[in-house]
């Protein structure tokens, strides 16, 4: 995994958000098992018990759910998931178009210069791919 966490807010909040990120965009499978804390956390560079409270966040959202014999295992619940994911989605454009009001972009016109964009990082893959 490749963990960006920085000292402005609590490292748990910030795991758990990035964990979420990771379930709903599929790194961590529905109904897969979860590696351990320990396991995490070290991956992470964090405490265990920073793990710890940030797997404990996650259970209570739903997203994790932990068995007693096979430990912690992703929801398979794919409504929520497609909610959270739309939700995840939905504040990262909001935080996109306030930017672009910043330096003077309509909507309108920041939806027209994502589209261009998009266009053109989808003719630099199919190239890249042959």
């Amino acid at each position: 995994m490749n963990w960006t966490l920085v000292n402005d807010r609590p490292i748990y909040i910030q795991l758990t958000e990035q964990i979420t990120q990771y379930i709903v965009a599929g790194v961590f499978k529905p109904g897969t098992r979860m590696a351990s804390v320990r396991d995490l956390a070290a991956d992470a560079g964090v405490n265990p018990n920073t793990m710890q409270r940030a797997m404990a966040e996650l259970e209570r959202n739903g997203l994790v759910k932990t068995h007693r014999t096979t430990g912690r295992m992703i929801t398979e619940d794919l409504e929520m998931l497609n909610q959270i994911r739309n939700e995840l989605a939905g504040a990262r454009v909001a935080e996109f178009l306030d930017g672009m009001k910043t330096i003077g972009f309509s909507p309108t016109e920041a939806a027209a210069l994502l589209t261009q964009k998009a266009q053109e990082m989808d003719v630099d893959r199919k190239e890249e791919a042959v």
